[in-house]
């Protein structure tokens, strides 16, 4: 064991039982046909690169993954063929994002003192990110990686500009989201009962007063939403490999 694992192990004893969900129920719609987890980067399914880096991460101690119903089979087999033993239930997904995070949030073990939820379509997370993250939610309760906004911002209207939006405090959010297991619990349960939308787990828990603290976030965590993601994507993998 060299001394940087050695280091990290250490750590994770000072750190409450964390679960991740990975939430991959996406339909891929902009992929333009095919589901975009299961498109394979170096001879490996997207989703699979996703699951190492969480089976890998000392601060986990389980996984749960949540897909479509037809997609239960296909996880079975990755997780079974690269010996991801520390995924535990893969769960069916519902219609909406918020459905699909709470079918795999409520199926953690009662063990679990922090959730990091992190979605399934972002294989080039790295490991210090996915630390840093449950770090600081050890601490705050909840935490997102970010990155601030690099390009200029317009508002428009119509097709025709409006104004110029004021970049400065405004940040672009990431996965994984990690929270205290209770607060992310109570959180999507407000959210589903008034019917919010939300697009990330923070939302939930900004909709009941509770602060999310910021951590630095990578810009190569991308989400691979189009087909041209999945080269960039691949690009970034081959570094790591």
């Amino acid at each position: 064991m060299d001394l940087l694992s050695l280091f990290r192990r250490i750590r994770a004893k000072s750190i409450p039982p964390c679960s991740a969900v990975i939430a991959a129920a996406g339909t891929s719609q902009r992929m333009g046909g095919g589901d975009k987890l299961y498109a394979e980067i170096h001879g490996m399914p997207v989703l699979a690169h996703t699951l190492t880096a969480f089976q890998a991460c000392s601060y986990i101690k389980e996984i749960i993954v949540v897909v479509r119903d037809e997609c239960i089979e296909p996880a079975g087999a990755i997780c079974e063929k690269y010996g991801f033993e520390k995924v535990t239930k893969i769960m069916v997904g519902g219609p909406t994002r918020l459905s699909s995070v709470m079918n795999g949030v409520f199926a953690v073990s009662d063990k679990a003192e922090l959730i990091a939820i992190h979605d399934g379509a972002r294989p080039c997370i790295e490991q210090g990110v996915i630390e840093r993250a449950i770090e600081a939610a050890a601490k705050h309760h909840a935490a997102a990686p970010a990155i601030p906004v690099s390009s200029t911002l317009k508002r428009a209207k119509g097709g025709i500009v409006m104004e110029t939006v004021d970049r400065d405090d405004l940040f672009e959010i990431q996965t994984p989201q990690a929270f205290k297991a209770s607060l992310i619990k109570a959180a999507l349960t407000s959210a589903s009962n008034k019917s919010l939308e939300v697009t990330d787990d923070c939302r939930a828990v900004e909709h009941i007063g509770a602060p999310v603290h910021l951590i630095e976030g990578s810009r190569g965590n991308i989400k691979i939403t189009i087909n041209q993601d999945l080269i960039i994507a691949e690009a970034m993998l081959t570094v790591k490999i």
